[in-house]
């Protein structure tokens, strides 16, 4: 009996995240973007009523919350230690460093098993991290730079 209680909620949860994207899918199309073209969808009332509802943005702040996308991609390295609270205090120094000298760039400060990792950026392309680890190197500064490829976060 529990078995089909957890078949039937994790088919529920499959049909909630697909409504989801669909919805999301939709008002994407609709969006009115300058310089691009404009797509309109027109669907009966009822399929809006099957989607569910727009998802509305929380506001932390007074700023909107932004959403994002995972996809692969790339980021680049500046520091990897070991999994003491040197190597702790040494990663978020290095991804401040980062901020001081590129604040465009976002940093991640992460423990991975068995160590401490700073990776910065999110990148599509592997040219577009070549070019950050570039410019990384250039200030001389950074001396631990590697490109990687992980799950990058993309905004909507």
């Amino acid at each position: 009996m529990k078995t089909y209680s957890f078949y039937f909620a994790l088919l529920f949860l499959l049909f909630a995240s697909s409504v989801a994207k669909a919805q999301n899918i939709v008002k994407s199309l609709e969006r009115d973007v300058a310089g691009q073209g404009k797509v309109t969808v027109h669907q009966d009332s009822r399929l809006d009523a099957l989607l569910g509802q727009e998802r509305v943005l929380n506001t932390v702040m007074g700023t909107e919350e932004q959403q994002f996308i995972k996809v692969a991609g790339y980021r680049v390295q500046v520091y990897a230690g070991n999994n003491s609270r040197s190597a702790r205090s040494e990663a978020q120094s290095v991804g401040s460093k980062v901020k001081e000298y590129f604040p465009d760039l976002k940093v991640y400060t992460t423990f991975s098993s068995p160590r401490w990792l700073c990776r910065v950026g999110d990148f599509r392309s592997i040219e577009e991290a070549d070019a950050a680890m570039r410019q990384l190197k250039s200030t001389g500064v950074f001396k631990e730079v590697s490109i990687i490829k992980e799950q990058v976060n993309i905004p909507l």
